[in-house]
C-alpha cells in the first residue's frame, strides 16, 4: 500500500476513535458550557443555549453522566458550567463532585438556563450565551462535537476559526473497500494497537456493566434471557448492553466511531464476541476491528454525524464486514456483507438518543450477521433489488443520498413529534 494512503488511514482512525463519557450530544453541550464559564471567569447568572434540531433531538432524553439521574439539555448545560473541565474535551464531566451537583440542582430549580431551537442549516450546531453582571460570553460550536469556531466576550472576538471539517485536517478520500482491506491486512499492528486495544477495553467494560446492572430497557439482558446463548445472540446482546448503560448515565467512557459512542460499540463489540467464539489470535482481532471501524467511517463521513438515518446501520454494516473478515472472507464477501446489510435496514430512523437505541443496535447487528452469513454462502442482493446498485460504491452512494438528502423532511417531522407536548 502507498505510504501516503496508509498514513492517512492511521490519521482517520486517530481522529475518529476517541474516548467520550456519555452521549456525545449532551457532552458537546457541556463542553461548550465549560468553555463559556472558563472565559466568563465566574458562575453564569443566566445561560441561553441555542441548539440545532438534531442536537435537541439527541440530548433531550438521555441522562447526563456524573449527575445521577439528571436528563436533558438544561442539565448538560448547567453541569458543564458548574463542574465541567473543557480541557478534558469529550470527558468534560469526569471531575464533577457531589457538592457541584448540589449547585447544579439549585441553578436548575432557579431556571437560569433557557433552551432555544437554533435557526441553522447545520445538523450539529450549538450557540451558547452566558451572562454574569455586565459580562457576556458567547461560544459557538459547529459540525463536530468539539468544533468550537468562535468565542466572544463583551462583543470582542477572542477566538475565531473555520469549522474543523472545512480545514481538511482528516482526508477521507482514501476510503474505499479495497484500500481499507489492504490497510487492515498490511499495517504494522503496533501503529494502531494501542488505539484499538483501548476500544476493546473501554467498550467491553461498559457492555459488561450493562449486563450486570439495571439500565434503560435492559435489551442486552433480555436478549440473553429469552433468545439463548448462541454467538449470534451474544454479539447483539453485548452491543445492546453497552448502549443500555451509556444512554442511562453509566459513568464509564467508550471509544466512539464517527462522533457516536453507540456507533463505537456497535462497530466493535460484535466483532470482539465473534473473535472469541472463533478463537482467532489477538492480531487478527485488531485487524478485523481496523476494518470494521473504517468501513463504518467510510459510510458515515459522507452522511454526516447527525441525521434522521440511524447511525447503528452503518456501524453494524462495518461490524458485519469485520465478522466476515474473521471467517477469512475476501474483498467480494466483505463488500457483499455491507450490501446485504444496507439493503435490509437502511430505513431505520434516528429519533434521538434514548433507551431505544439499544434495540435498534440489536436489530442492526442481527441484520449484519445475516448479511455476513449470506455473503459467505455466496448470496447477495442483486442490482435492482430496491436501492442496491451493481457495486458497493454505487450502493453506498445511494444510501448517502437517502440519508443526507432524502430524509431531511423526515428529520423535521421526527423533531416535531418529539417536542410536541400533545
Amino acid at each position: 500500500m502507498k505510504q501516503g494512503i496508509s498514513q492517512n488511514m492511521v490519521h482517520v482512525l486517530k481522529g475518529e476513535l476517541v474516548k467520550a463519557l456519555g452521549c456525545t450530544e449532551p457532552i458537546a453541550i457541556a463542553y461548550v458550557s465549560a468553555k463559556a464559564r472558563e472565559i466568563l471567569g465566574r458562575m453564569p447568572e443566566k445561560i441561553i443555549i441555542a441548539c440545532s434540531g438534531n442536537i435537541i433531538k439527541n440530548a433531550k432524553s438521555v441522562i447526563v453522566p456524573m449527575t445521577g439521574s439528571l436528563k436533558g439539555i438544561e442539565a448538560a448545560a448547567v453541569t458543564g458550567a458548574v463542574g465541567g473541565d473543557a480541557g478534558k474535551e469529550l470527558e468534560v464531566l469526569t471531575g464533577v463532585t457531589s457538592q457541584e451537583l448540589e449547585t447544579v440542582q439549585k441553578l436548575l430549580d432557579e431556571k437560569i438556563c433557557k433552551v432555544e431551537c437554533l435557526d441553522t442549516t447545520e445538523k450539529l450546531h450549538i450557540l451558547e450565551t452566558v451572562y454574569a453582571g455586565e459580562d457576556v460570553v458567547q461560544v459557538e460550536l459547529i459540525r463536530t462535537h468539539l468544533g468550537i469556531i468562535k468565542i466572544t466576550k463583551n462583543g470582542e472576538v477572542l477566538f475565531e476559526d473555520q469549522p474543523q471539517e472545512d480545514k481538511d485536517e482528516i482526508d477521507y478520500s482514501c476510503l474505499n473497500v479495497k484500500n481499507i482491506l489492504e490497510f487492515a491486512n498490511t499495517i504494522p499492528v503496533d501503529e494502531v494497537k494501542g488505539l484499538i486495544e483501548e476500544q476493546i477495553r473501554c467498550n467491553t467494560e461498559i457492555s459488561q456493566k450493562g449486563l450486570q446492572e439495571k439500565y434503560g430497557a435492559n435489551i442486552g439482558t433480555l436478549l440473553l434471557k429469552h433468545y439463548g446463548d448462541d454467538v449470534k445472540v451474544r454479539a447483539k446482546a453485548k452491543a445492546a448492553a453497552g448502549s443500555d448503560a451509556r444512554m442511562s448515565g453509566c459513568e464509564l467512557p467508550v471509544v466512539i466511531n464517527s462522533g457516536s459512542g453507540n456507533q463505537g460499540m456497535t462497530v466493535s463489540l460484535p466483532v470482539i464476541e465473534y473473535a472469541e467464539y472463533l478463537k482467532v489470535d489477538h492480531e487478527k482481532l485488531i485487524r478485523a476491528l481496523i476494518l470494521s471501524n473504517l468501513i463504518a467511517i467510510y459510510q458515515k463521513c459522507r452522511i454526516g454525524r447527525l441525521s434522521a438515518y440511524c447511525g447503528a446501520v452503518s456501524a453494524a454494516a462495518g461490524a458485519g464486514a469485520g465478522i466476515t473478515y474473521l471467517y477469512g472472507g475476501d474483498e467480494k464477501q466483505i463488500s457483499d456483507t455491507v450490501v446485504n446489510t444496507l439493503a435490509n435496514i437502511s430505513g431505520i430512523i434516528c429519533d434521538g438518543a434514548s433507551a431505544s437505541c439499544a434495540a435498534k443496535i440489536a436489530s442492526s447487528v442481527d441484520a449484519a450477521i445475516m448479511g455476513s452469513i449470506m455473503a459467505r454462502e455466496a448470496n447477495v442482493f442483486e442490482s435492482g433489488d430496491g436501492i442496491v446498485k451493481d457495486n458497493l460504491q454505487k450502493t453506498i452512494d445511494g444510501v448517502v443520498e437517502l440519508a443526507r438528502d432524502g430524509m431531511k423532511e423526515t428529520d423535521e417531522v421526527i423533531l416535531h413529534i418529539m417536542v410536541d407536548e400533545k
